[in-house]
């Protein structure tokens, strides 16, 4: 074992001891101190800002930090070697943006439920009966597990293939004669088969919950439901914490490929984050670990590998094949999930490596699948998912948005949280007015935030419609070491005692993002002999999509130009879905369904994918005809 130093962090206080030569991330990442590294610690994204202090450190050269940062000691914590012990402090812009755990307005943000469009019976995953039985007799011999069976039936729970394990039959005779034979039966659902999945002694049919999980790319969030009524009693969310391994799913994969353990730390990270957010659930709805008997978890395909650590490492590799798109229900102390220690876990199908259960699960939450008109269905996320389809027949595809709408390759980015800029207007005189999430001054610009200024910006004339800043002098710009940029908040304004501000950088990584969105759309209908003006109804998923301004998202090219009505909100469709099929088996036997007729379009493969990729990245559009409504307005406001 070679030298080893001593790393302080501030303003956590957190001391831990690294190797000599090991990186600032790492040793962070060690001592549990969260540093943004949204590229996964590849010197690319620039968010791992820290200052050093005291102590010898080496760097690796980088065009992410201004002359002036580094004479202040600033570096990237990911580029920057510990050579002695030191004393690092961790600017608030390079902090966890928020609390660790949303709750109150944050949580609706990630959390909300849409009122269910499509109503299914209630018939929980998980049921709690208790029974009043007979004791044997020598007329009545039967076995004590053949009377729980009998006493099942006489209440209607009777199914063809029933079970249970060892551990309870163990103390199944030794709890029935001292319940003097009243006793609660837990029946949960795993596939074709009914488990009896604990007794316990006396009436606790009462008690009986479940929990419904999302877990996101960037945020995960939970719902604690009393199967007993449907109610959901609390909602809770937090960042993915895997965020520090990598901001998409394919940087993570390769983490899980090239890191010793890789794949062990990412299960890890989101096995803690569910069970913190079960924990703070609990807690605030004052309910026992030991009565939430079923987690139903929705994702997309890699995370759900990272849940169950499955190999995810062929789902970047072509010809793209997950490990399973489909998983049985197992035991949730399996993956280390902290519910009742027989508890189940299920998880809603996907279709394929890049479209997965959060997508199907949107889709029941929606109702897309029971109509009969045509309807699109866009979920606002990292990879950008699309579903096209009625109740006859889905089509689905995936584009790599990136992670632009959720900050993420942006100068000053930032997720939906206290001190992102949500809502921008700019006035004629060039002064920008914003809405800041919390109270505070802002500390950088969040995904809706981004499309409201890149709007605004385009009406005011600030930037031409290929992206590029005017520089004519009317407005706030100019030439920065990236190139020419817009200052939307000076620095005496904000949070963090710098300029917010979108550069010509931020501006194309946006427009590709954005263009991306609009051109797998475009190509799923076109693929199939449709227009947008075909459409009925367009879904809008994800949190991000509550705080969507449609017009400005028109006029910049990333919805189709179609009339306001036609856009409707679900809100977080994966963890409406999650919740349905916790509720009704009815819910789970249809998304399962929809899950195997899905068909998947390849974007990569089809040519005018590309195309169409290309003719989106102006603002709206290459070919204006397809906006009308957004021309009309850049005409008035001109």
């Amino acid at each position: 074992m070679g030298m080893t130093c001593r790393v302080r962090f501030l303003p956590d206080d957190v001391e831990v001891e690294v190797e000599r030569g090991e990186t600032i991330l790492r040793a962070a990442e060690r001592a549990g101190v969260y540093v943004n590294s949204i590229c996964g610690g590849e010197g690319l994204c620039g968010k791992c800002r820290v200052i050093v202090k005291e102590g010898d450190v080496r760097s690796r050269p980088t065009a992410l930090l201004s002359r002036e940062e580094i004479r202040k000691g600033y570096c990237l914590a990911c580029l920057t070697e510990v050579l002695s012990d030191l004393v690092v402090e961790v600017p608030v812009e390079s902090r966890l943006e928020g609390r660790p755990v949303l709750v109150g307005e944050e949580a609706v943000r990630f959390g909300r439920i849409s009122p269910k469009l499509v109503p299914y019976k209630h018939d929980p995953l998980s049921k709690k009966v208790f029974l009043e039985l007979p004791p044997p007799s020598l007329e009545d011999n039967l076995s004590d597990l053949d009377r729980i069976y009998r006493g099942l039936a006489g209440k209607g729970y009777s199914y063809p293939v029933m079970q249970t394990g060892l551990f309870n039959l163990k103390r199944l005779a030794r709890l029935l004669r001292e319940s003097d034979w009243k006793v609660t039966v837990t029946l949960g659902r795993r596939g074709g088969t009914v488990e009896l999945v604990q007794f316990e002694p006396g009436d606790t049919s009462g008690d009986n919950y479940g929990v419904a999980v999302d877990i996101g790319t960037t945020t995960i969030a939970a719902h604690l439901v009393d199967l007993n009524t449907g109610r959901t009693l609390g909602t809770q969310a937090r960042y993915n914490s895997q965020i520090k391994y990598g901001e998409d799913v394919i940087s993570r994969i390769i983490y899980a490929d090239n890191e010793e353990d890789g794949l062990s730390k990412l299960h890890g990270s989101v096995v803690k984050d569910i069970n913190d957010l079960i924990g703070a659930l609990v807690e605030e709805a004052d309910v026992h670990l030991h009565d939430v008997t079923y987690l139903m978890c929705a994702g997309n395909t890699t995370m759900i590998h990272f849940l169950l650590e499955m190999d995810p490492s062929n789902i970047r590799r072509e010809p793209y094949i997950p490990t399973a798109n489909s998983v049985p229900v197992i035991r949730a102390a399996e993956v280390g999930i902290a519910i009742n220690g027989r508890g189940l876990l299920g998880c809603v199908p996907g279709v394929g490596s890049y479209v997965g259960g959060d997508i199907t699960a949107g889709i029941l939450a929606s109702g897309m699948h029971r109509r009969e008109e045509l309807s699109l269905y866009i979920d606002m996320g990292t990879n950008g998912e699309v579903v096209l389809g009625n109740k006859d027949w889905l089509i689905c595809c995936s584009a790599s948005a990136g992670p632009a709408f959720e900050g993420g390759g942006i100068r000053c980015g930032m997720r939906a949280t206290e001190g992102a800029i949500e809502k921008m207007v700019i006035t004629e005189d060039g002064r920008a007015i914003w809405k800041v999430i919390g109270k505070g001054k802002p500390r950088g610009i969040c995904g809706s935030g981004l499309i409201d200024a890149v709007a605004e910006m385009l009406k005011a004339g600030v930037i031409n419609r290929s992206g590029k800043i005017e520089r004519d002098g009317r407005w706030n710009v100019r030439e920065g070491e990236d190139g020419y940029e817009v200052v939307l908040v000076p620095a005496e304004e904000t949070g963090t005692g710098r300029d917010i501000v979108i550069t010509e950088a931020d501006l194309a990584t946006f427009i590709r993002s954005k263009g991306a969105i609009y051109a797998a759309a475009n190509t799923l209908m076109s693929h199939l002999g449709f227009s947008f003006e075909d459409l009925d109804t367009v879904y809008i998923s994800g949190g991000f999509g509550n705080y969507l301004d449609v017009q400005n998202a028109v006029l910049i090219g990333l919805l189709p130009d179609l009339p306001p009505g036609k856009f409707k909100f679900i809100g977080n469709g994966s963890i409406t879905g999650a919740e349905m099929c916790l509720l009704s088996e009815e819910a789970l036997g249809e998304v399962e369904e929809l899950a195997r007729k899905m068909t998947y379009f390849e974007l990569s493969t089809d040519p005018k994918f590309m195309d169409e990729f290309s003719l989106a990245l102006f603002l709206p559009h290459t070919n204006l005809e397809k906006f009308p409504s957004a021309v009309a307005l850049l005409e008035r406001r001109r």
